[in-house]
């Protein structure tokens, strides 16, 4: 992907939690290019100091972003398929209004998605992640300490794309071509945007796509995202052999040599190089 390659639109379903939609928008400012379109959704969640902290960072932002707010709400997988359903036909990504990017995460999703025609779905690294969990799979782990070290590593980590059992909810880069050919969200089966995830990702497998780990990207999060009630019952309903897959994930766990090599660079990475910086 060369830098004059449009980055995909970041969809932001604004959230309840004040202080960490604060902490998500300072993140994605600091970590993401200047002039990169933003939307922030806002499902008549945000109360007034929500809606101020969106206010004051809209103004400030380098980012080309806007806000909208629903008069009235809606349930979660709906507003989400509507805000996908108006970026129609453009790579996009999902970004969990509690999570924290990491710098160059955007243009690392963006290049897997260039990269490789067959991947559907892009999911970076996460200290809360689930299968893209790091450094322990499954497990949540502290932020990581140092963002631009826990950056540098993870672009220093060979390119494999490998496969995940499904797309997870911290951050999610959704091809556009693949989205128009497997539908929307079904918003009438599932309450959660995590089973909605999960159901859009199997379906996209169906069809021949991929659903990736991007490992050279990471995006940290303060806990798991989790399904809402019987949605898991109605995703084993359509999807009886998830649990199966899901468990075999886990207990082969074929991303721990890339976890630990990058466990090894988090440590040994030396700093930026400056002239490089001179020209970012």
């Amino acid at each position: 992907m060369s830098p004059a390659d449009p980055l995909p639109v970041v969809l932001l379903p604004v959230g309840v939690d004040d202080d960490a939609l604060d902490a998500c928008l300072g993140a994605l400012d600091a970590g993401t290019p200047a002039g990169t379109r933003v939307w922030l959704a806002d499902n008549a969640q945000a109360g007034p100091r929500g809606i101020a902290i969106v206010e004051r960072w809209l103004g400030r932002t380098r980012l080309r972003a806007d806000y909208t707010r629903r008069p009235q709400p809606v349930g979660e997988v709906a507003h989400v398929d509507e805000m996908l359903a108006a970026c129609a036909g453009l790579d996009v990504v999902v970004l969990a209004p509690d999570a924290q990017p990491l710098p160059g995460w955007l243009r690392e999703l963006a290049a897997c998605l260039s990269r490789d025609a067959s991947i559907a779905t892009a999911t970076p690294w996460c200290n809360a992640g689930e299968s893209a969990a790091w450094p322990r799979l499954g497990e949540i782990a502290p932020l990581p300490h140092d963002f631009e070290r826990a950056a540098r590593a993870c672009a220093a980590l060979p390119l494999m794309y490998p496969e995940l059992p499904a797309a997870v909810g911290h951050a999610v880069a959704l091809r556009g071509s693949a989205r128009a050919k497997a539908g929307g969200l079904d918003a009438s089966s599932y309450a959660s945007w995590y089973a909605a995830l999960i159901d859009l990702s199997l379906r996209l497998a169906g069809l021949g796509w991929r659903n990736a780990l991007c490992e050279t990207a990471f995006v940290a999060r303060g806990g798991e995202g989790g399904p809402g009630e019987g949605d898991m019952d109605a995703i084993n309903a359509r999807w009886p052999a998830w649990n199966a897959r899901l468990a075999e994930f886990l207990m082969r766990d074929p991303l721990r040599e890339q976890r630990e090599r990058l466990a090894s660079l988090y440590v040994d990475i030396g700093p930026p190089e400056p002239q490089r910086e001179l020209f970012l």
